[in-house]
């Protein structure tokens, strides 16, 4: 079925699956933002190793783009993301027997399955979004759903910490150095089986999500066809390595979740830095997710009406290297929403508003023009979420050896390069 052809009924019930997919995205993903702090505890690690979380679950997109890509073009949309559903699941299970064994290696190995799973589902929802509508409104639709993605955010740190820790843990966590070894083993297994239970719910839940998606009414949709004008442009296209705005797009992608998830999945580490407990560094990751759906909302209520999604798009990298400038060069106390820290770590939770039209910006613009390159373009995009995996482990390196705040000089090398692809690598069509 092409798009064009879906009554605005079936459209509008086609982008609410879609956004309840974009939910179960978020909640999965960003519930890693205490995940590795809790890991760090729970298994004794290295600011290095306890980045594996993110390593383990994104590197999976690399691994996994180019076969999502065969396994929906043989299956479609539709069957592809039952699949993906049920391969989440089983990661979210492996969780019970690396929780009983307390073995790290086990829990990377269940958020790789996770990711694998997760993987499917985005190289077959991201270009389905894209396509479900009027090209000139994409932005508004991914930002509809970067909004289920980030509700998802906000809520899945402070469930999961309501699930795992314990008003007496910060005790718990001070105590710990000081424990006999035998002791101090049996109360960090004990701690690490707290996950136990939520991630038994999470795989029950992602399991009848992928039946309810097999038996939904979402239509399939055909992005294989081209109008005349794309098929004469495309003619002498044999690989989507000829579409340079879909390769440069694929490493906009990879700056920008990379910049996303080391502002996410480090502002707890960043708050814990400079005195605060875990049990109040705990809601950082939200404020930033918070952040970023102020600038979703902004989005929808002005694209395309008000302004250009592609200027959108410039505004939102240009606000990203500047506020990631400011966290490297001020420094001094305030106190702020009842916390009182380094106004350094403020501008760490603004990237989450500079961020939120970013994504939205680089799809239509990496899309545009591949017609029956369409699917395997998509998968190129999502090859690029490795930077979720990379850059933390980076950021990681650099704040064992550095310090966790100079680490963040990262930042503005992202933003550099997405101010480029905004300004004029989105342009370029032929190498």
């Amino acid at each position: 079925m092409n798009s064009r052809t879906l009554s605005p009924r079936d459209t509008t019930i086609s982008i609410t699956i879609i956004g309840v997919l974009f939910f179960v995205f978020g909640f999965v993903t960003w519930v890693n933002a205490i995940l590795i702090p809790y890991f760090k505890i729970a298994c004794e690690l290295t600011n290095f190793q306890s980045y594996l979380v993110a390593f383990a679950f994104y590197i999976s997109y690399l691994v996994m783009s180019v076969p999502a890509s065969l396994l929906l073009k043989k299956v479609g949309f539709k069957r592809g993301m039952m699949v993906g559903f049920f391969t989440m699941s089983l990661g979210a299970m492996i969780f019970i027997p690396a929780a009983l064994s307390r073995a790290y290696l086990v829990f990377l190995t269940g958020l790789f399955t996770i990711g694998v799973g997760l993987a499917i589902l985005q190289t077959a929802a991201n270009p389905y979004i894209t396509v479900l509508g009027p090209h000139d409104r994409a932005a508004q639709r991914i930002s509809i759903m970067g909004i289920c993605n980030k509700m998802a955010g906000i809520l899945a740190p402070l469930l999961f910490a309501a699930a795992i820790l314990r008003p007496t843990d910060s005790d718990l966590f001070k105590q710990l150095p000081t424990m006999e070894p035998g002791v101090r083993a049996a109360a960090l297994d004990a701690l690490i089986r707290r996950v136990i239970v939520p991630y038994s719910v999470v795989s029950a839940v992602l399991l009848g999500l992928g039946l309810l998606i097999w038996r939904s009414p979402l239509p399939e949709i055909d992005t294989e066809q081209e109008s005349d004008e794309l098929a004469i442009a495309n003619a002498d296209k044999t690989s989507i390595l000829q579409f340079p705005q879909a390769v440069l797009g694929a490493v906009a992608i990879f700056f920008h979740v990379g910049a996303q998830v080391v502002a996410i999945d480090t502002v707890i580490g960043y708050a814990t830095s400079m005195g605060l407990s875990l049990l109040e560094a705990k809601v950082f990751p939200s404020y930033i997710l918070t952040a970023t759906i102020t600038g979703y909302v902004v989005g929808i209520s002005t694209i395309p009406k008000w302004i250009r999604q592609v200027n959108a798009f410039r505004i939102c990298t240009g606000l990203g290297l500047t506020f990631s400038l400011l966290l490297l060069t001020t420094s001094g106390r305030v106190t702020l929403l009842g916390h009182t820290t380094d106004v350094s770590l403020w501008f760490l939770i603004s990237l989450g508003l500079a961020n939120s039209l970013i994504w939205a910006g680089i799809w239509p613009l990496a899309l545009d023009g591949l017609g029956r390159f369409t699917k395997v373009g998509a998968s190129l995009l999502i090859m690029g979420l490795c930077g979720n995996a990379l850059m933390p482990l980076v950021y990681g390196y650099f704040a064992d050896v550095y310090g966790t705040k100079q680490a963040y000089w990262l930042l503005p090398v992202c933003y550099s390069y997405l101010i480029f692809y905004a300004g004029y690598g989105h342009k370029i069509r032929r190498w």
